[in-house]
């Protein structure tokens, strides 16, 4: 028992490396635990063994996968239901063609610039379709800028972006079968009943020190994950949607939100995006950086000529469109799922993994990096801040009558 508080020490270690790297060079702290896990695992594998991280401990595997499936869920409970009534043409769009360019655009790459055969194209152009939405939520909520319309729009245009990824990869690789109707069974019934017992089953049983609210969410969490990958699927699907369907009751219950956001990204988010960030080979991509470099910027152009485009049609800015649209380049989650199914199913090898996982990360790292230095909507962070502001001063008021009328 001693050797897994130990290992929990050095990757808690990484962890605070990361959020101080984060605080000092200003990124969101997801790139730095990516940075940090990478670096980790060349470093420490030079020195004592690649085997010190114990990356495929069953411990750790599971802290990472609560960490996506339940960051992946608050991502879709910050969507606003009404904002995304307002702006679902806008959402959609941007979200299809996110898909789409790169989807197509990377096979075609792959396929005549790299020589690989049409399956691992396919592949390719699967995997690097995606946008991260963990990545995205995590600068969004590094920012507030979660909280603004632009953010949820952002948001909700990478749901439906990875969406299509999902059903790409379960349309070309996944046979459909009795377990996939149940599964997509489930997923109905689970979505008509939740919206209609949740609110009802906090009020009656919530707010108590027990953290009800917290075990009830896991519980569903955790249920349709297992019945997601019993069916083929992927675990972080539902999570998604279900944080969609309860975006109009647990998501403003702001309270809540705050205990399982310390519960996420406190403990169980590092463990994923480090783990991402330590399944790069750095030695494989020195000795044969082109491929990396040809998909990555494959899948960045791409997004580039489908999303920039789009997103000024519909009136915004230079700037945010352009912030998005590399937001939108970026990949991690479902990347990363989309290259693993490859390999277990002899759909690519280990070398074609290593280049697409490289890419994976590189797309989560770089894009976000220019994002944050050349294009970030400062004057809606400057609103935010001044919304805020108004907000507590109203507060504050409000508390001053209150104590005079109570005198």
């Amino acid at each position: 028992m001693k050797d897994v508080w130990f290992l929990a020490s050095i990757w808690l270690a990484m962890a605070l490396i990361a959020t101080l790297l984060s605080i000092w060079f200003r990124i969101a702290t997801a790139l730095s635990e990516i940075v940090v896990g990478t670096v980790a695992q060349l470093v420490i594998g030079a020195v004592v063994g690649a085997s010190v991280l114990q990356t495929d401990s069953g411990w750790i595997q599971f802290l990472s996968g609560t960490g996506a499936i339940v960051l992946t869920f608050l991502a879709g409970a910050e969507l606003d239901p009404q904002v995304f009534r307002l702006k679902w043409k806008e959402a959609s769009a941007v979200g299809l063609i996110g898909f789409f360019a790169p989807f197509l655009g990377c096979f075609a790459v792959a396929f005549f610039v790299l020589h690989w055969d049409w399956r691992a194209s396919w592949l390719v152009g699967i995997a690097l379709s995606t946008t991260s939405v963990a990545v995205v939520y995590a600068v969004m909520l590094e920012f507030g800028l979660n909280a603004t319309n632009y953010g949820k729009t952002v948001l909700a245009a990478c749901f439906v972006n990875d969406l299509g990824t999902v059903l790409a990869l379960g349309f070309i690789f996944s046979p459909f079968s009795l377990r996939t109707l149940i599964f997509f069974g489930g997923l109905a019934l689970a979505f008509c009943v939740l919206p209609w017992i949740t609110p009802r089953f906090f009020k009656h049983y919530g707010n108590r020190p027990s953290e009800l609210e917290a075990k009830f969410l896991l519980l569903v969490l955790f249920g349709l994950a297992a019945l997601a990958t019993w069916a083929g699927s992927e675990a972080v699907l539902p999570a998604y949607i279900v944080g969609m369907v309860l975006a109009g009751t647990v998501g403003k219950d702001h309270v809540l939100i705050r205990r399982l956001r310390t519960l996420t990204f406190g403990l169980l988010t590092p463990f994923y995006f480090i783990r991402a960030g330590s399944f790069v080979s750095v030695p494989d991509i020195i000795a044969a950086p082109i491929p990396v470099l040809v998909l990555l910027g494959a899948k960045i152009l791409t997004k580039c000529v489908g999303v920039y485009p789009v997103a000024r049609g519909y009136g915004s800015p230079r700037r945010e469109s352009m912030y998005t649209t590399l937001l939108m380049s970026t990949g991690l989650t479902f990347g990363s799922i989309s290259a693993l199914f490859g390999l277990s199913h002899g759909i690519i090898n280990q070398a074609q993994y290593s280049f697409m996982i490289a890419t994976v990360i590189g797309s989560a790292i770089i894009p976000t990096l220019i994002a944050n230095a050349a294009f970030l909507p400062k004057h809606l962070l400057r609103k935010q801040a001044a919304d805020e502001g108004t907000a507590e001063s109203s507060l504050d008021l409000s508390s001053a009558k209150s104590t005079r009328t109570n005198e």
